[in-house]
């Protein structure tokens, strides 16, 4: 998986330094050439369905709040919390949509983000068979809501781990894709 994230980057960087764009052509004409522009035009149309998907389901916009995906020694956690400490219509949302995915997490049902990813993500297939080995607890934040999400079972962590790796690829947000042992 990094060597095939390095060689997109790769080879997205030759987008901004082909000729035409140093000589001073505008930017779309050396995205045009750019031998991996198809690829950009995908990856951000689905990103917009991403964000798209999700404000239909969490019932806030993506652009009024902030996503993180977290991950820790025991686990996560999904948090969302409000742009504006003033905005209570999104705070209260948020809170309503996590406490709500927690509980649907709880039962193994994993159809929110199945809706937003237009697919299964990764890890919930091991996270539905090993419910019993994971715990999720709702949790009020500042300006909104966190969704901890634990275990001591080390397949299930491994799953869960997945599962927000996926997150933060998926939502941009980001977030450190390695463990935190801060805690």
């Amino acid at each position: 998986m990094k060597i095939k994230r390095l060689a997109v980057v790769s080879a997205g960087l030759l987008c901004f330094v082909t000729p035409a764009y140093a000589q001073g052509s505008n930017k779309d004409d050396a995205m045009k050439n750019c031998p991996m522009h198809k690829d950009h035009a995908t990856a951000d149309s689905h990103h917009a369905v991403v964000e798209r998907h999700g404000d239909e389901v969490m019932g806030f916009s993506h652009d009024k709040t902030t996503h993180h995906f977290r991950m820790s020694a025991d686990g996560g956690a999904i948090e969302a919390t409000a742009n504006d400490a003033n905005d209570k219509t999104s705070t209260e949302a948020i809170c309503s949509h996590l406490s709500h995915i927690a509980v649907m997490f709880v039962d193994g049902d994993f159809s929110t983000p199945m809706f937003v990813h237009d697919g299964v993500s990764p890890g919930v297939t091991t996270m539905k068979l090993l419910k019993d080995k994971i715990r999720y607890k709702y949790e009020e934040i500042a300006s909104g809501g966190r969704v901890r999400i634990e275990s001591n079972d080390p397949v299930a962590l491994a799953a869960i781990h997945d599962f927000l790796t996926f997150q933060v690829l998926e939502h941009q947000t980001g977030d450190a894709l390695a463990v935190d042992t801060s805690h």
